[in-house]
């Protein structure tokens, strides 16, 4: 498949399918698509994977697109300016995004779970929430990240803290956890709430400079 990203404040990423390949795609992100791309909303993981998605917010059933034909074209957006990330699932392995950072994953063997945060302060205190995506395989995941990325990459033991709602996403080998923050005028004055996330290498991270907007429920096709 053939990926280019276009844009500069609010990116999207133009796909060309070969014959017989297919992507995962988050609902509302098709902006155009060749009519005969065939596109239908399905459950990644099927009836298994259903439960945990349920429970991620990010809603039960992704769109899937497949190509009957070489040379068909699809055109993936956000639903808010942005930059887009192509994450490698060989080189820097498998990828855990929050909340409206996944757009796209395609490949071979490509999977797409629900993965739960290993600490129970991370899960409720974190800004990510208990319930993450995870991508993996031999493939790629397009991410985004609401305003610009700040790309990290974090040795072993290495560690930084991210603002809540800043985080986009992470390698599944970074230990995710939170940090309170301590002072009193720090707690009501910073407006960084009570906690920052923790996260520590080794690995990559995906910072985006801007806090993720909630959007309204769209559908598959936007």
């Amino acid at each position: 498949m053939r990926v280019q990203i276009h844009g500069e404040l609010a990116q999207t990423a133009e796909l060309e399918f070969e014959q017989g390949e297919s992507c995962w795609a988050s609902n509302g992100s098709i902006t155009v698509i060749s009519p005969d791309l065939q596109w239908s909303l399905k459950v990644p993981g099927g009836a298994e994977g259903a439960a945990g998605r349920m429970l991620s917010g990010e809603g039960l059933s992704l769109t899937n697109i497949e190509a009957s034909r070489t040379g068909q074209v699809c055109h993936l957006n956000s639903s808010q300016p942005g930059k887009l990330y192509l994450w490698d699932l060989v080189a820097d392995g498998p990828v855990v995004a929050t909340s409206g950072s996944f757009t796209a994953a395609y490949g071979r063997d490509v999977k797409i779970d629900v993965t739960v945060a290993k600490k129970a302060g991370a899960a409720f205190f974190g800004g990510a929430g208990m319930f993450l995506q995870k991508i993996s395989g031999d493939g790629n995941a397009l991410i985004h990240g609401a305003g610009d990325f700040i790309d990290m990459n974090l040795a072993p033991g290495e560690t930084i803290l991210v603002s809540t709602g800043n985080l986009a996403a992470f390698s599944e080998s970074v230990d995710y956890s939170i940090q309170s923050l301590k002072g009193c005028r720090r707690i009501f004055f910073s407006k960084e709430g009570m906690f920052m996330t923790k996260l520590t290498g080794p690995g990559r991270v995906l910072v985006q400079s801007l806090k993720r907007a909630v959007a309204a429920p769209s559908g598959a096709a936007g």
